[in-house]
């Protein structure tokens, strides 16, 4: 019984020791897992703690960075606005002063054609007006001298008709001279001229102002020279500015400006720059057969029509200086013969025949030079000339560009070949081939083309 009573007291000790022992078991895991965990925590959090800073640090770095950056990056951004906008302002500026002076330069040509169509016709009215009086008073001087010669017939002296006789053909005289050296109607004839050309400038300028093509600092120069060169070539006043008249030398009248041509000596063999079939238009509209069309018109212009306008304002001139001579010097002496009318009997019929012959001759010569108007007549070929010339310049200039992106286009540049001298494109093709067809060597084809009495324009 005591064994028995001992027993659970040693299960129930047992028990109490085992679960003493089990909580002192457990108490002691948690105590080494506290004392495993605790510094572990410990150690870790302050690695956390400077990690966090260093990153905070980091981010508060990139961040100013960044700003700054950004800043400088905004700030650059903002000048290159401005200076874009000050572009923008200049250039809008400078478009804006191109388009005035276009504008200005237009109002000044459209004056200068109203002032030379106005004294065009002022001086054609010379013409008429100088023309008449100088015929009216040959012919009253000649009418006053048959009446002196008729009043010593019948034994009634008349000294004075002599006397006026003699000085009206002694103005006429002087009043022809004048008007020789003036030419009226050549003046004309340059007054018109220069009413035309400066209305195609003025059109050129409005179809530059209405294309809408921005207008440059060049269009500017470019149209300022061209006003200045019509200015030289047709002057308006007579006294120190007046052309020649009589020349000593024929040239064409150039009323363009001079166009720089290129100093280095050209290729003697073209850059073949055209691929696949001469008939093909290559580049820009142009091709091989083209550029040699131009070459053969330029040299039927050259051979045919500037040589043979230019013979005929030599021509006109040498008549024109006939007649101008001619005219005065005839009707001095008519005024010579008519102061001896009825002077001594044995002379008066001479001297009244040489009286009346001269000054009919005078009226007759002033009436073929300026009623026939052979000083116009010699400035219209001084300026057909000059037309052939300008042509001619335009086209080698064209040529001349070996850029052939920067040239005209070359359709659009053979219509207008084509319409300046009144053929169509069929009929420039034809001339152009007539020279070079069917002969391969340089010497055959210009002993053809000099022999051809074809002519490269057909307005003229």
């Amino acid at each position: 019984m005591a064994s028995l009573h001992a027993s659970p007291l040693l299960i129930s000790s047992y028990s109490s020791t085992s679960s003493s022992s089990s909580s002192s078991s457990s108490s002691c895991r948690r105590g080494i897992m506290a004392k495993f965990q605790t510094p572990k925590v410990g150690t870790v959090r302050p690695k956390n703690t400077n990690s966090r800073n260093m990153v905070e640090g980091l981010l508060s770095m990139a961040g100013q960075y960044t700003t700054h950056i950004n800043k400088k990056t905004t700030s650059e951004r903002s000048s290159i606005m401005i200076k874009d906008e000050e572009d923008s302002t200049v250039s809008t500026a400078n478009t804006a002063t191109s388009i005035s002076e276009l504008y200005m330069i237009a109002d000044a040509v459209a004056d200068r054609v109203e002032m030379h169509t106005n004294i065009g016709e002022q001086r054609d009215n010379w013409n008429t007006l100088l023309l008449t009086t100088i015929n009216t008073i040959t012919l009253t001087a000649a009418t006053m001298s048959a009446l002196s010669a008729a009043a010593t017939t019948t034994n009634l002296l008349l000294p004075p008709l002599n006397l006026s006789s003699s000085l009206l053909f002694s103005a006429a005289a002087g009043m022809m001279a004048l008007m020789n050296k003036i030419q009226p109607s050549q003046l004309a004839e340059e007054q018109r001229n220069a009413a035309r050309l400066f209305k195609q400038l003025h059109r050129e300028i409005q179809t530059t102002l209405a294309i809408g093509r921005i207008p440059a600092a060049r269009d500017v120069k470019d149209a300022m020279e061209k006003v200045l060169a019509l200015d030289r070539a047709y002057p308006l006043p007579l006294l120190g500015a007046m052309l020649d008249k009589f020349p000593s030398t024929v040239e064409p009248t150039v009323w363009w400006p001079s166009s720089s041509r290129n100093s280095s000596p050209r290729e003697t063999k073209r850059k073949k720059w055209f691929l696949g079939n001469n008939n093909k238009v290559e580049r820009n509209g142009w091709s091989e057969q083209l550029e040699e069309e131009m070459r053969q018109i330029v040299g039927v212009l050259k051979r045919k029509d500037s040589e043979e306008y230019m013979r005929l304002g030599k021509v006109a001139l040498k008549i024109n200086k006939i007649l101008a001579v001619a005219g005065p010097l005839l009707a001095g002496i008519a005024a010579v013969g008519s102061a001896f009318v009825g002077s001594a009997p044995s002379h008066g019929g001479l001297a009244l025949t040489v009286s009346l012959a001269a000054g009919a001759l005078a009226s007759v010569v002033n009436t073929l030079e300026h009623g026939g108007q052979v000083g116009m007549v010699f400035e219209m070929y001084r300026n057909s000339a000059g037309f052939f010339k300008l042509l001619e310049e335009s086209i080698e200039a064209t040529l001349d560009q070996k850029d052939v992106e920067k040239r005209e286009n070359g359709e659009s540049f053979e219509l207008k070949v084509a319409l300046q001298l009144g053929r169509s494109l069929s009929e420039l093709r034809d001339l152009a081939s007539h020279d070079s067809s069917s002969f391969n060597s340089y010497s055959c084809r210009s002993r053809v083309a000099e022999t051809s009495d074809e002519f490269a324009s057909k307005l003229f």
